[in-house]
């Protein structure tokens, strides 16, 4: 696959808007060589989770009148997330934020989350998994699986249960994917993804700064954040290099990446991993956009309306009889 294809998809703006150029440029000026600069010790690591949580509050606040409650039930830790006028019933959203394994948590992405709802018109459980280096592999793969079977265990039926991840939520959410084909567990109905992190190496995302720099931060910086969780395990470990197994059942998939960011690279190696596995997965390349846009919709317009695609697709998913490509043997 050559690096421009699919970049044009109908419904998918061919151009970025000017609010999105500028924060663009913006975050290439202030925020790269600030992030590339972070030392990963102890007050490093404290500094850049400080400044991704002040980044998102202010750039992605969570809508007025959200309801927010909290979630401590063994290792099931997060909160549900509920916008106005959404109440719980017998569908859902589970969310797995991003962050490299190390920098966010359900607090960072509690405003993504509310406009999901709103969209949606249902509730989203946000897990807060363990971040590294405080704990390390398996830890952030163990806590989103058993986020997994606490949704099912509560009568949230898979056909009535759809995934959004983020970045290194996009890695972890296909890791609970190829595990659960592994054990034949349910499916869900759908899963979308922004701008998954998928090669945690971030050799593709090099490959694809030497043809477009991302703003936000480079791949080598980018590098010590997964190896963090991942150091005292060997590179090649099946959880850690994804692999998607002929004959896996899978449900539909969505991605959503910009057209700015090194980990576009990622998306269009999971779009193609996905179909060669016999999946169906559809991946929007939106030009000009940063990593994560949909988190930051008072820097980028274009979030609203990516939102309301990813909502059209998840709703549909959990409209349909069947979703799951393919059945486990």
């Amino acid at each position: 696959m050559t690096r421009s294809m699919r970049t044009s998809v109908p419904g998918v703006p061919s151009a970025p808007s000017a609010r999105s150029r500028l924060a663009a440029m913006a975050a290439e000026i202030g925020m790269r060589p600030l992030n590339n600069a972070v030392p990963m010790n102890p007050p490093g690591i404290w500094f850049a989770r400080k400044l991704i949580a002040t980044v998102m509050a202010a750039a992605g606040p969570p809508l007025r009148g959200t309801a927010v409650t909290q979630v401590r039930s063994g290792p099931v830790r997060g909160e549900w997330v509920r916008a106005p006028g959404v109440d719980f019933g017998k569908r859902a959203i589970y969310y797995i934020h991003g962050s490299g394994y190390v920098l966010c948590s359900a607090r960072t992405h509690r405003g993504l989350a509310s406009r999901l709802s709103k969209k949606t018109g249902l509730p989203v459980f946000l897990t807060d998994y363990r971040l590294a280096p405080e704990h390390r592999f398996p830890a952030a793969a163990d806590d989103v699986e058993a986020g997994y079977r606490w949704l099912l265990d509560r009568g949230i039926t898979p056909q009535d249960l759809v995934i959004v991840g983020d970045s290194a939520g996009g890695h972890l959410a296909l890791d609970l994917l190829i595990e659960n084909g592994r054990r034949a567990r349910p499916q869900p109905a759908a899963v979308a993804m922004f701008s998954p992190l998928i090669d945690l190496t971030l050799a593709l995302a090099a490959e694809q700064e030497r043809h477009r720099r991302d703003p936000i931060i480079s791949a080598r910086a980018a590098s010590r954040l997964p190896h963090a969780y991942t150091r005292e395990a060997p590179a090649d470990a099946p959880r850690l290099r994804l692999t998607v197994p002929p004959g896996t059942a899978l449900p539909p998939m969505l991605l959503q990446t910009g057209s700015t960011e090194m980990l576009s690279a990622d998306a269009r190696y999971l779009h193609d991993m996905v179909r060669a596995a016999g999946g169906s997965c559809e991946l929007e390349i939106w030009p000009g956009q940063v990593h994560v846009f949909q988190a930051l919709p008072l820097l980028a317009p274009e979030a609203d309306h990516a939102l309301d695609r990813v909502a059209d697709f998840l709703c549909t998913a959990m409209a349909s009889p069947t979703t799951v490509s393919k059945k486990v043997s």
